[in-house]
């Protein structure tokens, strides 16, 4: 009768928090795709996450994460959005963007939350956009406060 409470109770992590997420559908639909230029000149197919479903869901309970991606959160507001790595299987790099696409904050090799509570990384300035990619990929590719990236989002 009540199998749904663990499911459901799993299914908060690696994206926004403490915010619960929806349990993950059986097949979800793939997140759109667009280039994502770092500075170093690299490009990174990036995945939007711009539905509450798809910026709580992030990447919890993945096992990886491919070395030329990355997920590009966009928000309607301009705030200190708060990131939590609830139910995340690895380290990684969170970098909050300004409206005008410039690194605010970098929170470097970011592990999975251990045990609960699990902590929520904050930026020092405010963010419309929060970037996560795999752990040590912002200091490769020059990924620093003031920095631009570069990307257009699909209309």
């Amino acid at each position: 009768m009540r199998a749904w409470i663990v499911p459901a109770l799993l299914a908060m992590g690696c994206a926004l928090g403490p915010l619960p997420a929806p349990a993950a559908p059986a097949s979800p639909a793939a997140p759109a795709m667009i280039p994502l230029t770092l500075p170093s000149g690299r490009v990174f197919q990036t995945e939007l996450m711009i539905s509450d479903k798809d910026r709580a869901r992030g990447l919890m309970f993945r096992p990886s994460l491919p070395a030329d991606r990355a997920l590009l959160f966009v928000f309607e507001d301009i705030t200190f959005h708060g990131i939590w790595m609830k139910n995340c299987k690895f380290p990684i790099d969170i970098v909050w963007l300004d409206e005008n696409k410039k690194v605010a904050h970098v929170a470097p090799r970011v592990p999975p939350c251990a045990q609960e509570p699990c902590p929520v990384y904050t930026p020092m300035r405010r963010a419309a956009y929060v970037v996560e990619m795999n752990a040590g990929a912002a200091a490769r590719e020059k990924v620093v406060v003031g920095a631009a990236l570069g990307f257009t989002l699909l209309p």
